[in-house]
């Protein structure tokens, strides 16, 4: 029996629907872009101060989750202790949560008035409505992207090449440097690209938590929820630039990482 004759054709019209819902916004975007107009309105200084603080936030952003996703991945996987599934469902929580739900929670944690917030205030630290906030809005949202790949990347992985490492005398630390870590890379690699389109893209959480002050606090999303307000074309330049930011990244960094 040949591949063709074993291929279940039922599934086609479906797939082709589901395309076509995924592609048609898209498509709107570009049938409805000022084309004409575009070079003006991209000019504009608030784009470019928007752009920037997307560009720098989405990357520390993906920097702290890796700083600190990684290592719970690793828990989550290799760990066997009571409540990990609990932990495991609040890890993943944020996936499910609105985000702007996210960003109450990070006001009444990390704000002013929130349960850290006085000790905060007392070491001069302020989050909420500045760009850190920014950060972490940002980082609440997306690292679970990152720790999920991760961490079923860990569950699967062959573990005999680490139990090798241990027998020959390795410490832990160098086990999981030396080891672990280089058998994780593409699903690390993977999950960084994921957790930066994610963060890149986040608004509720972002506006709820650090507000939407221009050159501050305003990212990309806000700037396009903002000008579709007064000005539905400027709205459309800068989704524009968000779209072709979030292609290019997980084109170009797909080819090399996410190869299946």
């Amino acid at each position: 029996m040949t591949g063709r004759s074993r291929t279940p054709w039922g599934l086609l019209a479906p797939a082709v629907l589901g395309l076509l819902f995924l592609v048609t916004p898209l498509v709107g975007l570009l049938v409805r872009a000022p084309w004409r107009r575009l070079g003006s309105l991209l000019s504009d200084p608030t784009v470019g101060q928007a752009l920037r603080l997307s560009l720098l936030s989405a990357t520390l952003a993906t920097l702290l989750s890796l700083a600190v996703g990684v290592p719970l991945a690793w828990v989550l996987a290799r760990l066997d202790f009571p409540g990990r599934r609990l932990l495991r469902a609040l890890v993943t929580l944020p996936l499910v949560l609105p985000p702007v739900v996210g960003g109450v929670g990070l006001l009444y944690a990390f704000g002013r008035r929130g349960v850290l917030g006085p000790a905060l205030a007392d070491l001069g630290i302020s989050l909420s409505f500045t760009t850190a906030g920014v950060v972490l809005a940002e980082a609440f949202v997306a690292m679970p992207f990152l720790v999920v790949t991760v961490e079923g990347a860990l569950a699967a992985g062959d573990r005999r090449y680490e139990e090798a490492a241990t027998t020959l005398g390795a410490s832990g630390w160098t086990t999981f440097r030396r080891v672990t870590l280089p058998l994780v890379a593409p699903s690390i690699a993977a999950g960084s690209v994921l957790c930066f389109a994610r963060a890149l893209g986040e608004f509720g959480a972002t506006i709820t938590f650090a507000g939407n002050l221009p050159g501050t606090t305003q990212t990309m999303p806000l700037a396009v929820y903002l000008a579709l307000e007064s000005d539905p074309d400027a709205a459309i330049a800068l989704a524009l630039v968000l779209l072709a930011l979030s292609v290019v990244v997980l084109v170009s960094l797909r080819e090399r990482w996410l190869r299946p």
